[in-house]
């Protein structure tokens, strides 16, 4: 018999693992593989397939599809996972796709909002407290960093880097990887501005603050190259951790940062 929190007309494979309390909603289906934590609603109309782990107190909204898989002409149906932490709200018809041999898993993280009509592609990486916005699109292999915000409608190219306390505008072109902190809008996306907004929320001191606006200001608008321009930060700026995170991100981009 069903337990009273899955509705009669869902459909759950009986390898399936859920915890007792994990309510699914009408005609939601639940493939073989999956695996979902306590306290997770899904909502009606949902597909979760693949080697899909769902951490707890998670709430998938109407009609997403989790755990599909690539949509990568290089997939040739090898083994790849998705895992999903704790306590994520996914709305409306968000799609998640599966990892592939590259990496062979998608990961998100906690705390994080998927609004409506996201989508998450193959390998990518999402940490802690990001918000994509409706519509908001990424395409494979690319890493968001905590507390990042994706405006909605912007569309991420594969293998950026989107840097921690980042925000970057509806509608945005993102081809360059965005560096933390920052404020970034456009077609393509640039650097616009220090995110104060997002630094006063995080709990920022007011020390890092005044050294990433310096080190803002060196970086994007000095005119410097980029070589130049860090070299210039680290002599004046390096007793900073949040200055150092972003000296390091930028060091290490492999597509350049936007500026």
């Amino acid at each position: 018999m069903p337990k009273a929190n899955i509705q009669s007309t869902a459909q759950i494979a009986p390898s399936a693992q859920l915890a007792d309390d994990v309510e699914v909603g009408h005609y939601s289906i639940i493939g073989p593989e999956v695996k979902i934590g306590p306290g997770t609603r899904v909502g009606e109309h949902c597909v979760i397939t693949g080697d899909t782990a769902i951490g707890r107190n998670c709430r998938i909204f109407t009609g997403a599809v989790v755990g599909s898989i690539p949509q990568d002409l290089k997939y040739k149906g090898e083994k790849a996972a998705l895992i999903i932490g704790d306590n994520n709200v996914i709305r409306e018809y968000v799609t998640i796709n599966l990892g592939t041999a590259a990496s062979e898993k998608t990961v998100i993280g906690s705390n994080n909002l998927l609004m409506a009509y996201a989508h998450i592609a193959h390998d990518c990486l999402i940490g802690n407290n990001v918000v994509i916005a409706n519509v908001g699109t990424l395409a494979g292999h690319i890493v968001i960093e905590n507390r990042a915000i994706l405006g909605g409608l912007a569309a991420v190219h594969q293998f950026v880097r989107i840097g921690r306390l980042s925000i970057v505008g509806g509608c945005s072109k993102v081809i360059q990887d965005i560096p933390p902190y920052s404020m970034c809008d456009g077609h393509p996306a640039r650097v616009r501005a220090l995110n104060k907004v997002g630094l006063e929320r995080a709990g920022i001191t007011k020390e890092a603050k005044t050294a990433l606006k310096h080190a803002f200001t060196i970086l994007f608008t000095s005119g410097l190259s980029i070589s130049n321009a860090l070299k210039k930060v680290e002599e004046e700026l390096t007793s900073v951790s949040e200055v150092t995170c972003l000296i390091d991100f930028i060091k290490n981009s492999q597509r350049g940062v936007c500026r």
